[in-house]
């Protein structure tokens, strides 16, 4: 196996040679429009947990399971389901991904119960790993060298900034309609993405020397669903909790025997490991990894600050989030070209310092008196931060593997995403709770002892019970919000400790010079079948 060939584009379906300008910014607008699919359902359902939580008659455990468990399946089948489509064709599994990710939609639309309504998550996490590891592997298989950056980068703007957009449009549709709503939005973005998907995308498929490497992708999938449940349900359940221990034993054990099995599998296996050797690829997930769980992170100190310690509804709140996800995009543009010029390494580390310094400012200017305008430039120079970082990264991953494997090159930076979302979650979260606790201690004197004791739970829980607490219902309010804050900036002070590091690794381990341009070489194409 190759392990310094970039890949190279394919031909389309029709064998004329390369697509045309026309047809590969078609091939762009479907495979993003159908990535914005998967990615605005992540999260869209956050908005929705009370309505639901009613309808459904499920306790709040239940609800949480409706969310997590497609970012579960999502996560856990990115890397067997991407090397089938390598197999298979990357167009036959795109449509057939967008078919079910499509009608399960529609059955959740539509789910009379909680039960079905988590089976059709399901569905749609299975589908959605159908989907989103092909969007990328049809980008880095189809366009030739000198345009790949720019494609790639508007992938990663959609992948960093869709997330938020969806969030915005699912809370706009439960403001103005019905939570059931929510998923009008992923079923015509999947429509259009298949119509363009037929007419435009073409088909290209590994010719596969060794047989499927099945034991693998079992044992990935069960790392994958062992460390995420932990990262996902320690918060809620305790770390220390028999099933959250046993996940976390199945999972190590897991990821153990899957690098060992990887090791004796060597070029027939589902992800050689070995590759991590390398700069690119190393450096890549290592920056996508720590940024993507910074920005998860964020948004989980984000929310309860514009609506706990501001006041604001949860559309406004979405909508304060847009200018970080605009700047996000913009930026994910812009990186290719700044690559080309400073190197990928330099772009990289010019990012996460970007990123570093936003945390910077919002650690230190944050405050409830100065309300939005207090983050407002940290969020931006996050937003281009992150996009400036993310673009390179990606690249540095499908470049480290050859073409016929985009797919698990693809699927190996989703992953890559995933855990960092969810480690992001996990462990900003519990900083933020943990500071918000210890503030909020000192600052109960005279308080109810019933008043104090919900208030301790959360700054929202505190906000609730003011009301109830008589004559020190201001004090309480102001209490919750500051010791808020003082949770807020330990975290803050904790991504900017986790960035520095990263920003050391950048600069002495990143990846070497410029994403490469290199002309398409039909002999390192052999492996892929055009059809």
């Amino acid at each position: 196996m190759s392990t310094h060939q970039p890949p190279q584009a394919a031909a389309p379906a029709s064998g004329t040679g390369t697509p045309d300008a026309r047809q590969l910014r078609t091939i762009l607008i479907a495979v993003s429009v159908a990535l914005m699919a998967v990615i605005a359902s992540v999260s869209g359902l956050n908005v929705a947990q009370t309505q639901m939580a009613v309808e459904f008659g499920a306790s709040q455990n239940t609800v949480l399971w409706i969310i997590n468990i497609y970012t579960l399946s999502l996560a856990a089948l990115l890397l067997p389901l991407g090397a089938i489509g390598d197999r298979v064709g990357r167009k036959p599994m795109l449509i057939t991904g967008l078919t079910v990710f499509g009608a399960a939609s529609v059955v959740a639309g539509v789910a009379p119960s909680a039960g079905v309504m988590i089976a059709a998550r399901v569905a749609a996490g299975v589908s959605a790993a159908m989907i989103m590891p092909i969007t990328l592997a049809v980008i880095t298989s189809t366009f030739p060298a000198e345009q790949r950056g720019k494609a790639i980068g508007v992938w990663t703007g959609v992948a960093g900034g869709g997330g938020v957009l969806g969030m915005f449009l699912s809370a706009l549709l439960v403001d103005v309609a019905d939570w059931r709503r929510l998923f009008v939005l992923p079923v015509v973005l999947v429509v259009v993405a298949l119509v363009m998907t037929l007419k435009s995308v073409p088909n290209s498929r590994q010719d596969a020397a060794h047989s499927f490497d099945t034991t693998g992708a079992s044992l990935s999938a069960a790392a994958v669903i062992g460390l995420i449940f932990v990262l996902q349900e320690g918060p809620e359940r305790g770390w220390t909790a028999p099933v959250t221990l046993t996940s976390l034993a199945v999972g190590v054990l897991a990821a153990v025997g899957f690098v060992a099995w990887e090791l004796r599998r060597r070029e027939a296996a589902l992800l050689d490991v070995r590759l991590f050797r390398e700069r690119g690829l190393a450096g890549g997930s290592i920056t996508l990894l720590v940024v993507f769980g910074v920005q998860a992170g964020i948004a989980v100190v984000l929310f309860p600050f514009f609506q706990a310690v501001l006041g604001w509804s949860g559309l406004l709140s979405t909508v304060a989030m847009m200018p970080m996800a605009v700047m996000m995009m913009l930026a994910s543009g812009l990186a290719p070209r700044m690559a080309a010029r400073v190197g990928a390494r330099s772009t990289m580390a010019v990012g996460v310092a970007l990123a570093m310094l936003g945390l910077v400012l919002m650690a230190v200017f944050v405050s409830v008196d100065g309300g939005y305008l207090s983050v407002l430039a940290g969020l931006l120079a996050m937003g281009v931060g992150m996009g400036l970082s993310m673009t390179p990264s990606t690249e540095a991953i499908t470049n480290s593997l050859p073409r016929a494997e985009q797919g698990v090159a693809s699927a190996l930076n989703d992953v890559t995403r995933e855990f960092g979302t969810a480690l992001g979650v996990a462990l900003l979260g519990a900083l933020l709770s943990a500071g918000y606790r210890r503030a909020i201690d000192d600052r109960l004197d005279g308080i109810p002892e019933e008043a104090a004791d919900t208030a301790r739970e959360g700054v929202a829980n505190a906000v609730e019970t003011a009301p109830g607490s008589g004559a020190h219902s201001q004090d309480l309010v102001h209490a919750a919000q500051q010791s808020f804050v003082d949770g807020w900036q330990q975290a803050m002070w904790a991504g900017v400790a986790v960035m520095g590091v990263l920003l050391v690794h950048i600069a002495l381990r990143g990846p070497k010079g410029p994403a490469p341009a290199t002309s398409d070489d039909p002999e390192t194409a052999a492996a892929d079948v055009v059809g």
